[in-house]
């Protein structure tokens, strides 16, 4: 695959479609508009999954409590989805337990529950990994003894499924290129190019992480997929009226990460907040466990979201309700995460609170041709993404740049994403791992061929193979843990990672997962880039210091 500096270099000209945001949204769009036969390019101010689309709850879920809300229709397309994506990323959309339980004096009892669940698993069209049942109390305390077991009338069993929101993202971006997208990273707009007419026409853009140097790229579509900076990026193009208003009202969320035994759940639990009744989740993540998450309005800079001490006890308070023979303190506190929802605002004067803001998502054309995306789900992002490129085409259509049957069909929901591709039928991880193992001549040890395959599906056959004769690629990046020093040489050669934080945070997850969040390899990572793209001492210091500055934001909240 080509390098971050080899995309940046391809970078000019006139495209079909420029796609400003490399979230799960902007990459599916990427992804989507450059299979159907148009030429796309796509640029991202800082790395892929930068903001929200690597800041998730890590769930690929139908969304059970917006039937509490009536919202079938958005709870059918979710669990459709559901099972494309099990299709596409087998490695990375895993069939995960949730757990359910309910106790006297909830808001519902366990006959409407059940009821709901029927639902739930009618619309999946009983295809959901397993269908629920409904556990009684010594069940639950036999399958997970963690729970408080006082008042508990019973818990349904039921399976949506985990991801890594990351590598999803990731990944979509992969078979954007494979077919020919260009996907800079890095590549700032700074301003909108303007036609004749005052149509946006394009972009000029900069280079974030080699300099100052800028380059004009053409377009005859220009899709904002910004997220959390949709109303920026609409900024940049100020038009009167109607199109002024911001588009969205993004609301926080938060995570905590704990040790897996400080609080050992093995499925997924439900969780009613016990002050304000929100619905939250304590989840099992290997040797890790995380709660989350919050649900609070915010009006700061995006980038600098960030969990406050308020967040996390009030994570930590439903711990201690849910599990009180496994006491949780901030101590135990690992890391946090927090990113935004750019959920769609509701009609000016309407009085919705955060939890009740829609997920729908919306499609905006301005009066100046920009077309923006804001709202939607996870989830749902490959439908979304398909809907952005069918009104892209509509615009082409209108100015001649393409015609009727001139263009094919994507085929995303069909063709699996590049570690899905030669996935075995059962979805036998093990086999997959054995695969790893013997790629890499019995050099890596079993627990680290069963990671590179979890991360990196069938991919990470390839990546094997490239450690075999380099001893040095075979080290741990940290001691005790599966984690290899050649999967940062995969993150720059064939993942576009330009930064120590885009190793350690989206190529990896070690920012999670590290008791020390991976601040004792960052060094060795970044001497490791140093050598791949030619940085001097400078860019290496550099690059660990912006790797410090995240991990600091993460711990912000224990300064109170």
């Amino acid at each position: 695959m080509p390098t971050r500096q080899e995309m940046w270099n391809k970078l000019g000209g006139e495209v079909d479609v420029l796609v400003v945001g490399g979230g799960i949204v902007g990459t599916g769009v990427a992804r989507d508009a450059v299979r159907r036969g148009l030429k796309v390019a796509l640029v991202e101010m800082r790395d892929l999954a930068y903001g929200t689309s690597s800041r998730s709850s890590k769930l690929v879920h139908g969304g059970l409590r917006y039937l509490e809300h009536y919202e079938f229709s958005m709870v059918f397309e979710s669990v459709s989805e559901r099972r494309v994506l099990m299709d596409l990323a087998p490695h990375l959309v895993n069939p995960l337990g949730f757990l359910f339980p309910v106790y006297d004096g909830d808001r519902h009892n366990l006959f409407v529950i059940n009821a709901g669940m029927w639902l739930y698993d009618g619309l999946s069209l009983f295809r959901s990994p397993r269908i629920h049942k409904n556990l009684k109390p010594k069940e639950v305390a036999e399958v997970e003894p963690t729970l408080d077991a006082r008042g508990l009338q019973g818990a349904p069993l039921f399976y949506d499924c985990s991801t890594d929101d990351a590598r999803l993202t990731l990944e979509t971006a992969l078979d954007a290129m494979g077919h020919g997208a260009t996907i800079a990273t890095g590549a700032k707009v700074v301003r909108f190019l303007r036609s004749a007419d005052g149509r946006v026409a394009g972009a000029e853009v900069e280079d974030t992480l080699g300099g100052e140097e800028r380059r004009e790229i053409r377009a005859k579509v220009v899709v904002n997929a910004t997220g959390p900076w949709t109303d920026r990026v609409r900024e940049l193009s100020p038009i009167p009226g109607k199109d002024k208003r911001d588009v969205l009202r993004p609301t926080k969320g938060i995570h905590i990460v704990v040790p897996a035994d400080k609080l050992p759940v093995k499925h997924a639990v439900t969780c009613y907040h016990p002050v304000d009744e929100r619905v939250l989740f304590a989840l099992p993540w290997g040797d890790r466990t995380y709660l989350g998450t919050t649900d609070t309005d915010y009006e700061g800079d995006p980038a600098d979201v960030a969990a406050t001490s308020e967040d996390v006890d009030y994570l930590l308070t439903v711990a201690a309700h849910y599990f009180p023979d496994f006491p949780v303190g901030r101590e135990d506190v690992i890391a946090t995460w927090a990113g935004l929802r750019p959920l769609v605002a509701p009609p000016t004067g309407a009085n919705v609170s955060e939890s009740d803001v829609s997920r729908e998502h919306e499609i905006l054309v301005g009066r100046d041709g920009l077309l923006t995306i804001a709202g939607g789900k996870l989830t749902t992002y490959r439908k979304m993404a398909g809907e952005v490129v069918d009104r892209a085409v509509d615009l082409l259509r209108l100015m001649g740049a393409v015609k009727h049957g001139q263009l094919g069909s994507s085929r995303t929901e069909r063709d699996p994403l590049p570690g899905g591709r030669g996935w075995p039928d059962d979805d036998d991880h093990a086999k997959v791992a054995a695969q790893v193992g013997e790629a890499a001549q019995g050099s890596l040890e079993p627990a680290v061929c069963q990671h590179l395959a979890n991360t990196y599906g069938m991919r990470a056959v390839d990546l094997a193979e490239s450690v075999v004769n380099d001893e040095s690629a075979r080290a741990p990046l940290v001691p005790g843990r599966p984690e290899i020093v050649g999967q940062v040489d995969w993150a720059v050669n064939e993942e576009l990672a330009a930064t120590v934080s885009d190793v350690l945070i989206r190529r990896t997850q070690l920012f999670y997962r590290d008791m020390d969040q991976g601040l004792g390899c960052a060094e060795a990572v970044a001497e490791r880039m140093g050598t791949l793209l030619g940085w001097d001492a400078a860019a290496k210091a550099a690059s660990i210091a912006g790797y410090r500055e995240d991990v600091a934001r993460s711990r912000r909240w224990r300064a109170g």
